[in-house]
């Protein structure tokens, strides 16, 4: 059988870096070789861990987070094309809408070729932070980039979408859905589960024994960090015992530590490490509102630990309040503690939410979503070959 050509598209191909290349990577990690002949088109990467061809792009640090590097195509566009002409892909795949996903749209559409994306990263949420201390240009950024998300995501043959949220988002900003399949994230129960409680352990690492309030992510603002900050502020100023628990690393960091004083950063954490955390805590604490879909809270779930999270975002769509954890009003730091110290204090719902909340994840499994994500892929570039047919 004649192999699919597809040509992935990423500015960055490194594992465990943040939510978007996890998922990435356990697509990669899954692709089928008997079915798809793959060329990677990247900046940084780890070539060692990629099981097909890489073709290398310059990048540079993005200025307004230096978390990131931002692959650069127009320094390498003879290169791009003699590869991307060699190889004459079926079906072009782009992780987001860069520089250099916008080059492999520009070539999947001059070449009438197929090309899908998956919906990584909220970028429209992002603007009241990036532009937080120039607030009269939100509205003007906002614009900007929804414009350029319109005209970036119609283009695409096949959009995967998180969640039912983010397709809301979309239409709230008048970009069209139809091209729109939802496909959400998996979970790793093998990793992540209430078996990889520690506790003993973290009391050890922490020095006391009181209750531990985890938040993981990326520490960038975007996160909604300064509510976190405020949750935090108001605890000490209640005199709680309160262990607040930072997994991570990034940019905001040191200004984090220096506004969370008593707070337990341990930097960023590799899987194995962070399944510890989730698990040994008492609370799971996340007020970011700019998820498009929230592998931390599904992840902190999985490990049995109850969450309280912004009623915003795509996280949101996993946490039904009182149910399986708490959604509180995404800056209202009062709520937060408030919903934090009602779970400390309340084994049995503490417990109802671990036990609603594995019934949830349990029907999420990495496989069954790759597997389906292949065969949207071999679909589209089917439906795409017989036009190019019935066009000639």
């Amino acid at each position: 059988m004649k192999r699919l050509k597809l040509a992935f598209f990423a500015d960055l191909l490194i594992r465990e870096y943040d939510g978007c290349l996890r998922t990435v990577f356990n697509i990669i990690d899954r692709i089928p070789a008997e079915r798809f002949d793959v060329r990677f088109f990247c900046g940084p990467s780890q070539e060692k861990s990629l099981p097909f061809p890489v073709i290398r792009t310059p990048s540079l640090k993005i200025p307004m987070n230096s978390d990131y590097d931002m692959a650069l195509p127009f320094l390498a566009k003879t290169k791009l094309e003699t590869e991307l002409n060699r190889f004459s892909p079926d079906i072009i795949h782009i992780t987001t809408p860069s520089p250099l996903g916008r080059f492999a749209l520009r070539y999947a559409k001059k070449n009438k070729t197929a090309v899908s994306t998956i919906y990584h990263t909220h970028y429209i949420s992002y603007m009241e932070y990036y532009f937080r201390h120039l607030p009269a240009l939100i509205p003007i950024a906002k614009k900007a980039v929804t414009k350029l998300s319109r005209q970036f995501y119609e283009a695409c043959d096949k959009v995967f979408m998180p969640t039912t949220e983010m397709v809301e988002s979309f239409k709230l900003n008048n970009i069209s859905t139809e091209n729109v399949i939802i496909w959400p994230r998996g979970i790793d129960r093998n990793i992540f589960n209430p078996l990889k409680a520690d506790k003993e352990k973290l009391q050890a690492l922490i020095g006391n024994d009181n209750p531990n309030i985890l938040f993981a992510s990326r520490l960038v603002w975007e996160k909604n960090l300064e509510t976190l900050i405020r949750i935090y502020k108001l605890a000490v100023n209640q005199k709680l015992k309160l262990n607040f628990i930072i997994a991570g690393d990034g940019a905001a960091r040191e200004e984090l530590e220096a506004k969370m004083p008593s707070a337990y950063f341990t930097g960023k954490l590799h899987q194995e490490e962070l399944a510890l955390y989730y698990a040994s805590s008492d609370v799971f604490a996340f007020p970011s509102i700019s998820e498009t879909y929230g592998n931390v809270v599904v992840e902190a779930m999985a490990s049995g630990c109850a969450c309280v999270i912004a009623d915003g975002g795509g996280s949101r769509s996993f946490i039904k309040h009182h149910f399986n954890g708490f959604l509180c009003e995404p800056n209202n730091e009062e709520e937060y503690l408030q919903r934090i110290i009602q779970i400390i204090d309340d084994n049995n719902l503490k417990q109802k939410f671990r036990m609603n909340s594995f019934s949830l994840v349990k029907k999420i499994s990495w496989s069954s979503l790759v597997d389906q994500y292949f065969k949207e892929l071999e679909l589209l570039a089917k439906t795409t070959n017989s036009d190019k047919i019935l066009a000639a």
